[in-house]
C-alpha cells in the first residue's frame, strides 16, 4: 500500500500549495476521510454507450466505486464513489460564445482530474471557462461529501460537504459547507458555510446566509473528522439499500419501466413506486414509495420517499423530499432538503422554483403557491413571508432585502434564467420526447448502456491503486 500512501501525500501537497497561504491546510480532511484499507473494496465501472464519445484514461489513481461517462482523463487522484458524468460535454466544431466573442473548438472536451481527491463527488455538464472550453478540469482540488462540481473549473480548491460550484470558473478557492456559489472567477476567495451567492456580472447578484447554528443541526464534523447532522443521519438508514445494486449488474426494478423512461441499474427504486413516460433516474439515487409523473426526473444523490412529481419536475442533484407534494414544472435546487411528514406534508406548487440548498423542515403543513421562488430554512407556513416570493413580484424587482437574503439587479432577468435553464435541463433529459431523434435526451440515449468494471491491485505496494488502463473506440 506504500504507493497509495505516496499518492495521498501527493494530492495534500498539491493543493496545499494552492490553499495554505488562505490558511487552509487539507492534510486532517483527507486522512480522516480516507480509509486506506477499504481502498481495495469497491470497483470502478465506465459506461458504454452508441450515444457517447468512448475514452477513458486513468493511471496512478483510486477509482474506488466511482461511475464514469464520457470523455474522462484522471491521473494521480482518488475518486471514492464519485459520479463523473461527461454526457454533455461539448464535441469538436461546436461554436462557443465568450463576451460576444465566438470561437470553434479544435477537439472534443474532455473532463480531465488531475491531482484531486473527490469523496461521493458529483461532476456534470461542461466547462464554461474561456481559457480552456476543450476541457472541464479539475485540478489540485479537494471535494467532500455530496459536494456538486457542475459546468465549472477548479484548480486549487476546496469543496467542504454538500457545497456546490455551479457554473462558474473558481481557482484558489475555499468553498464551505453546504455553501452554494454561482459567481464566476473566485481567486482567493474564502464563501463561509451556508451561503447561496449567485452572480451574473452586470445583471443581478442574489446573497443569502443561513445562520451557523442552524446549519451545524444538519451538517458538522465531530472530533474524529466524521461527518455528522440531520443530513448525514438521513443518509445513513438508506445507503445500505444501495450495496446489492453494485453486487449484480441486473437492471431488473420491482415496478414497471416505460421504454422512453430510464432507471439507471445503479439506484435504488423500491416499495409502491411509478416511473411516468420519460423519466429518468439516474444512478445513486433513491426512489421509494413514490410517483414520478412523465418526464421528471431524479438525479445522482437524490432522495425521493413518500413524494408525488405531477410531471415535468427536475430534481438537481443531491434534492431530497420527504412526505412531500411537488407540482408540474417545479425546479427543485442542488441539495436542497424537503422534509415533510405524514400528518404535515409540504407541498410546491406548479411552475415554482426551490432554489439551490434550501432546506424546508415541516413542523407543521406547507403550502407554497403555485409560480413561488422560494429559499432559505423554513419549518412553518409564516416563515414563507420572509424567504419566498411571486415569481411575478419578484420580477418587478431592482435592489431588495428580506430577513438573511439581499438582492440587487434584474428581477426579470434572474427569473428569466432560471426558467431558461429549466427548460434546458428538461430537453436535455428528454422530457418532452414525442420519437423524433430531435427530441432525444438522456432518458432515451441510455437507454443501452453496458459497463467495463475495473478493479485495483489487491496486494503488495500497488495495493488500492488502479493499473493504468485506456478505453476507446476501435
Amino acid at each position: 500500500m506504500r504507493r497509495v500512501k505516496k499518492l495521498i501525500n501527493h494530492i495534500i501537497s498539491r493543493v496545499n500549495v494552492n490553499l495554505r497561504p488562505m490558511g487552509l491546510d487539507v492534510e486532517q480532511a483527507l486522512t480522516s476521510t480516507i480509509n486506506v484499507d477499504k481502498l481495495t473494496e469497491a470497483y470502478a465501472y465506465y459506461a458504454l454507450s452508441i450515444d457517447h464519445p468512448i475514452y477513458f484514461r486513468f493511471r496512478e489513481s483510486n477509482l474506488g466505486g466511482s461511475y464514469f461517462l464520457g470523455k474522462c482523463d484522471v491521473d494521480r487522484s482518488i475518486i471514492i464513489r464519485s459520479d463523473i458524468r461527461g454526457d454533455e460535454l461539448k464535441t469538436e466544431g461546436t461554436e462557443v460564445e465568450f463576451g460576444g466573442i465566438k470561437t470553434e473548438l479544435y477537439r472534443d472536451e474532455i473532463i480531465q482530474v488531475v491531482n484531486s481527491f473527490l469523496f461521493k463527488t458529483l461532476v456534470h455538464n461542461h466547462s464554461r471557462n474561456p481559457e480552456i472550453p476543450e476541457f472541464f478540469r479539475i485540478l489540485n482540488t479537494v471535494a467532500m461529501h455530496y459536494a456538486n462540481i457542475h459546468g465549472t473549473t477548479t484548480e486549487g480548491a476546496y469543496l467542504g460537504a454538500f457545497a456546490t460550484a455551479d457554473l462558474s470558473v473558481l481557482h484558489n478557492c475555499i468553498l464551505g459547507n453546504y455553501c452554494y456559489v454561482q459567481a464566476g472567477d473566485l481567486s482567493k476567495v474564502c464563501i463561509d458555510p451556508g451561503r447561496i451567492w449567485i452572480k451574473a456580472e452586470g445583471k443581478y447578484e442574489f446573497d443569502y446566509r443561513y445562520p451557523q447554528a442552524t446549519l451545524e443541526k444538519y451538517i458538522s464534523w465531530d472530533q474524529n473528522g466524521e461527518l455528522v447532522g440531520l443530513f448525514a443521519d438521513f443518509l445513513k438508514g438508506r445507503r445500505s439499500d444501495f450495496l446489492p445494486v453494485y453486487d449484480s449488474l441486473s437492471d431488473s426494478f420491482p415496478v414497471w419501466v416505460p421504454e422512453n423512461a430510464f432507471v439507471s441499474r445503479y439506484a435504488v427504486v423500491k416499495g409502491d413506486c411509478e416511473i411516468g413516460e420519460n423519466c429518468l433516474v439516474a444512478q445513486r439515487a433513491y426512489v421509494e414509495n413514490s410517483v414520478l409523473g412523465a418526464g421528471s426526473n431524479a438525479q445522482e444523490n437524490s432522495f425521493i420517499v413518500d413524494t408525488k412529481f405531477d410531471g415535468l419536475v427536475v430534481v438537481a442533484h443531491g434534492g431530497k423530499m420527504v412526505h412531500s407534494h411537488i407540482g408540474k414544472n417545479v425546479f427543485i435546487g442542488f441539495n436542497s432538503f424537503l422534509h415533510g411528514t405524514d400528518e404535515n406534508k409540504v407541498s410546491v406548487g406548479a411552475g415554482s422554483i426551490v432554489m439551490p440548498h434550501t432546506i424546508i423542515h415541516a413542523s407543521e403543513p406547507i403550502d407554497i403557491p403555485d409560480e413561488t421562488i422560494v429559499w432559505g430554512y423554513i419549518t412553518k407556513q409564516s416563515d414563507l413571508v420572509g424567504q419566498s416570493m411571486s415569481l411575478a413580484d419578484f420580477s418587478k424587482e431592482k435592489a431588495f432585502s428580506i430577513g438573511r437574503m439581499s438582492f440587487k439587479g434584474d428581477g426579470a432577468a434572474f427569473i428569466s434564467d432560471f426558467q431558461h435553464r429549466i427548460e434546458h435541463i428538461l430537453q436535455e433529459n428528454g422530457a418532452r420526447y414525442n420519437g423524433d431523434k430531435e427530441s432525444r435526451g438522456h432518458a432515451q440515449r441510455t437507454q443501452y448502456v453496458s459497463y467495463n468494471l475495473f478493479q485495483p491491485y489487491l496486494a503488495g505496494e500497488k495495493q488500492g491503486m488502479f493499473p493504468t488502463i485506456i478505453v476507446e473506440d476501435d
